[in-house]
């Protein structure tokens, strides 16, 4: 079973997946679906039947205080859209500040180039949003030993 990362936006949807034994996450796709959420929802379902997906984990939209955004709002509509196609799927909530630029930096640093950058940003941010997730799951569970 695999974990799925989820960075929701307008018009791309990032996606990120860990290996079987859930240790590591990487990059999957970039989902252009012009905001058309059947188009979105028939990808993941191809996915989560393909790589056999346990968990999603969609970022969430705060600002830098910590409260929800408009955008917050849609994710939240589209989240229920999720659990209603794949209720035998837990579907989780990570706090997603920064992590469009924390990909922009990793972008800069390996020196991609502007063209490519549009369609790896989402990815990239999806892979942030997992590794936290994961991160975050390791941590607790160090604790309840």
């Amino acid at each position: 079973m695999r974990i799925l990362g989820i960075d929701y936006g307008d018009s791309r949807v990032g996606i990120a997946i860990t290996d079987p034994l859930e240790i590591t996450a990487q990059g999957l796709e970039t989902i252009h679906y012009q905001g058309n959420d059947k188009i979105l929802l028939k990808r993941l379902e191809e996915i989560v039947h393909e790589y056999g997906i346990n968990t999603m984990v969609i970022g969430m939209p705060l600002n830098l205080k910590g409260e929800k955004t408009k955008r917050a709002e849609v994710t939240e509509q589209f989240i229920h859209k999720l659990k209603c196609k794949f209720n035998q799927i837990k579907i989780v909530t990570m706090d997603e500040r920064l992590t469009t630029v924390e990909a922009h930096r990793t972008m800069n640093d390996l020196q991609i180039k502007k063209k490519k950058k549009r369609n790896l940003v989402d990815t990239i941010s999806a892979v942030y949003i997992l590794e936290k997730y994961m991160n975050q799951k390791e941590n607790a569970q160090q604790e309840e030993r």
